[in-house]
């Protein structure tokens, strides 16, 4: 009898032993899928009660019906503006490298040395705010595309949220979000702009300017007012050889020409001239003498002692006769 009961008792401790594994393994796995709910809880049996505790909980707030809700607005509404968002990012990146194409055609028409015209070039910026971003902004969207409610679980949600607190200013943190936001945000930092001066003959680079440094003053006007020139080409539509436009071809250039040479003041307003511009140019008189010759009238601003100004307009004739004069 002895033998036979130590029989059944030794099988009925198997048979705990096997279900309090069983029980162990259950608390582990959701332990391990929610590890922010369950940060406090022991993987024991004697934790079972706060376990209880836990589904009584959820089964008295219903909230596993709200389980396919949250996946569904998580897909329909977090996500799917999350996909809005990079779709216009992408647009404003294309409309930029679609200008820039548009621009070098115009470029192309502009004899920058002789034989020689410039093309602009853009490249991905090695900035790692944005290249992070970039990455963040994938993962939100990554495997999101099948339609799976699975693939909108708790981990999608805290890559979105964790986004849109950058956006929106992390506490202790709120000044430097919004730098971050706005450089990460303006599609042009997104690119590098460099000049390359190529030889019409074989398309050859000749020169590379990834920036102006240590180029003279004049080199540096030459360039800038070459990438000018194309760019107001671009902006108002104009066709190199025009005569005739409805196009709005009014410009204004503030301190024009001040410290360049002579040369590259001839070189601009050449190049204006071709677009059939009409220029207002706003200058000090030490670069009169190379303007006048692409103008039909003068204004003379005079102001003693900084207390009263006065204007006179002058035809460009009217201003020659006089300085002979004179």
């Amino acid at each position: 009898m002895r033998k036979w009961i130590q029989i059944q008792l030794n099988n009925e401790n198997t048979k705990i032993q096997r279900v309090a594994e069983r029980i162990i393994t259950q608390m582990q796995q959701y332990k391990d899928k929610y590890k922010l709910e369950t940060r406090d809880l022991d993987v024991a049996l004697q934790s079972a009660f706060e376990f209880g505790e836990m589904l009584d909980k959820l089964e008295q707030e219903d909230l596993p019906r709200h389980e396919k809700r949250f996946h569904q607005m998580l897909k329909e509404g977090t996500i799917q503006k999350i996909a809005m968002f990079q779709a216009n990012l992408d647009k404003e990146r294309q409309e930029i490298e679609d200008k820039l194409t548009k621009i070098n055609l115009s470029l192309n028409a502009i004899d920058y040395n002789t034989g020689t015209y410039i093309t602009l070039i853009s490249e991905r910026s090695k900035d790692m705010d944005i290249r992070s971003f970039q990455q963040d902004l994938r993962a939100c969207l990554a495997d999101t595309l099948g339609g799976e409610d699975d693939l909108y679980d708790e981990s999608k949600f805290y890559q979105v949220k964790k986004l849109i607190d950058r956006f929106n200013g992390r506490e202790g943190q709120t000044d430097s979000d919004k730098k971050w936001t706005r450089k990460v945000t303006d599609v042009r930092n997104w690119f590098l702009f460099s000049a390359s001066e190529r030889w019409r003959e074989d398309n050859q680079e000749k020169e590379y300017y990834s920036d102006s440094a240590g180029k003279s003053g004049g080199q540096k006007e030459k360039l800038a007012y070459t990438i000018l020139a194309s760019a107001l080409a671009y902006q108002f539509g104009l066709e190199w050889g025009e005569t005739r436009s409805k196009s709005f071809r009014f410009v204004m250039i503030d301190e024009a020409f001040g410290r360049g040479s002579d040369d590259s003041a001839r070189y601009g307003l050449e190049l204006f001239s071709k677009l059939n511009l009409q220029l207002l140019i706003v200058t000090p008189l030490q670069k009169i003498h190379v303007i006048e010759n692409y103008v039909k009238s003068v204004n003379l601003v005079h102001n003693e002692e900084g207390k009263n100004s006065m204007l006179r307009n002058l035809t460009i004739e009217e201003y020659h006769r006089e300085k002979e004069a004179r």
